[in-house]
């Protein structure tokens, strides 16, 4: 249930009251989403029929070998050939099963991209990808296994569905909601571990945003794992007396447009939080928004213009710019430059 007597929505009141602490999250669940899509396969497994599972050599990675093992019928290894299991789960959606092809970010983004674009995205077929090791989540995995790109790459396709949730429990309202979605879906995954930030009374719907802490100073819209620690921003701000919005924009594409004006009527300024390249993702789609309907002072955090190293996870984080405190500098920004208009 959402925390009573607060300005959270849907999140749970353990981790609110960790939000302030030196090390958040200290005791909080943690779960790989890479994982809540496995478990969530198993259920939907035995709900559809329809439903079949594609890998490229990494089920034992995602755990998508458990699908095999109780629908070994259902299930279809590839091998290390993306392209040859996207342009197989094309073939299987004329057949009106229901493929979920499986791989990591960095492969289903650029060396299957061709078959995504022309045998999935063209034709508009029910495919449905599922991309771990999203972002910086790979950590120790290094630059060749870091999803930088991938949701700017998928967002510039045409008939594209992106969603990238920020714990377990909408990981697996998103499979669902997947499945139940006509068209081309991809589903944006962590390797790491984060933490589970929602009961599950979260109103998961694909295209809509959801404001998870009320605020009328700024706000920050934030997707995947980076939901986590702009909560972390947000209370350390209101620390300082700001009143911060945050919102969980789990949907790319389609982006909630009424939601992203609606704080920036409301709030007045906007600060973009993503754990990918700056270029073309989140922070890209809320500017073109904005500058077309709403200019308001707006600062983005994502990767730069640079190759990431290989390290743990939240030390990239912080390097790179992308940690609660480089949020909640953004946010001081944006709201300083809005009062001065």
């Amino acid at each position: 249930m959402s925390a009573p007597n607060s300005r959270y929505n849907f999140v749970l009141p353990a981790i609110v009251a960790d939000l302030g602490r030196e090390n958040p999250f200290a005791g909080a669940h943690m779960e790989a989403t890479r994982y809540s899509y496995a478990a969530a396969l198993l259920e939907l497994g035995e709900l559809n029929p329809d439903v079949v599972v594609l890998d490229a050599d990494v089920s034992k990675s995602m755990r998508t070998s458990d699908f095999a093992r109780r629908f070994p019928e259902r299930s279809f290894n590839f091998g290390i050939a993306e392209q040859n299991m996207m342009a197989a789960a094309a073939g299987m959606a004329t057949t009106h099963l229901i493929p979920f092809a499986s791989t990591y970010a960095v492969f289903a983004s650029l060396r299957a991209l061709d078959q995504i674009r022309n045998s999935i995205h063209y034709p508009r077929l029910n495919v449905k990808i599922a991309a771990s090791h999203s972002g910086l989540t790979p950590g120790p995995d290094g630059v060749t296994h870091h999803g930088q790109e991938d949701l700017s790459i998928l967002r510039a396709i045409a008939n594209s569905t992106i969603v990238a949730p920020a714990d377990s429990i909408t990981a697996k309202q998103a499979v669902f909601a997947a499945a139940a979605w006509d068209g081309p879906v991809y589903l944006s995954f962590t390797r790491d571990p984060i933490p589970t930030l929602y009961g599950p009374d979260f109103p998961f719907r694909i295209g809509k945003a959801v404001v998870v802490r009320e605020g009328s100073d700024a706000t920050i819209i934030a997707l995947r794992d980076l939901v986590a620690h702009a909560l972390v921003a947000a209370e350390r701000l209101a620390h300082e007396g700001l009143d911060v919005r945050v919102v969980d924009c789990h949907t790319l594409k389609p982006l909630d447009v009424a939601c992203v004006l609606q704080a920036a009527r409301e709030t007045g300024a906007i600060v973009t939080a993503e754990d990918n390249v700056i270029f073309g993702g989140l922070g890209s789609a809320v500017a073109e928004v904005l500058v077309e309907n709403e200019p308001i002072p707006m600062q983005r955090i994502g990767v730069r213009d640079i190759f990431t190293e290989s390290g743990p996870y939240l030390a990239l984080l912080e390097k790179y710019g992308l940690s609660a405190r480089h949020i909640v500098d953004a946010t001081r920004q944006v709201i300083v430059r809005k009062r001065q208009r």
